[in-house]
């Protein structure tokens, strides 16, 4: 089994050569550090794109579809994507309908592990409409597991559950929390449940 990915976007520019042309044109005095630290990559994305749209298949199923209003990608040792404004990610069953989305205000993807953390305000919701919100969720791709040692919210419709650290499978529909820490029914008046 082959794992692609097909990488859509609306715009698309190289920070690099950008960045290297002003620090050229702008100032005689470079020094030799700063040229070279252009040069390697280092530090600085190998491209970086806005409105990102990236479509993972196995086998020529597809199986995930991640989006980003900007994506910073940086080559090397070890190959990795930033989504620095956001990220939303779609998982997908074989029949290709939607199992169950992610998503978080800042995402690392590992090109060569193939995983991905999510951090902050992020948010998993399941095909049964069960939400998990913490604030660092990894996501083992080749184990189909999320993961996350932090403080993690369980809303599953009136019921709020509370813990620290999760592991569940990449659907969210079979998960186990470390540290319960106790069940909430929500009343009538709550407003915190899950939105249709």
């Amino acid at each position: 089994m082959s794992t692609k990915y097909e990488l859509r976007i609306s715009g698309c520019y190289c920070l690099l050569f950008t960045a290297y042309c002003l620090l050229s044109f702008s100032s005689c005095e470079n020094d030799l550090q700063t040229i070279n630290l252009l040069n390697t990559g280092k530090g600085a994305p190998s491209e970086t794109m806005k409105d990102a749209e990236i479509i993972y298949s196995d086998s020529g199923i597809v199986k995930m579809k991640l989006t980003g209003p900007q994506l910073e990608r940086y080559s090397g040792e070890n190959p990795h994507i930033i989504f620095p404004r956001g990220v939303h990610m779609l998982f997908y069953d074989d029949s290709m309908k939607v199992n169950s989305t992610l998503k978080a205000e800042y995402g690392i993807r590992y090109e060569a592990e193939g995983g991905m953390e999510a951090k902050r305000n992020v948010e998993v919701v399941n095909v049964k409409g069960d939400k998990l919100n913490t604030e660092h969720l990894i996501w083992e791709e080749g184990k189909d597991r999320i993961y996350t040692k932090e403080f993690v919210k369980i809303t599953q419709g009136r019921d709020v559950i509370y813990g620290d650290g999760l592991e569940s499978n990449q659907d969210f529909t079979k998960y186990k929390i470390l540290k319960p820490k106790g069940v909430f029914t929500l009343n009538d008046q709550d407003s915190t449940g899950i939105q249709e």
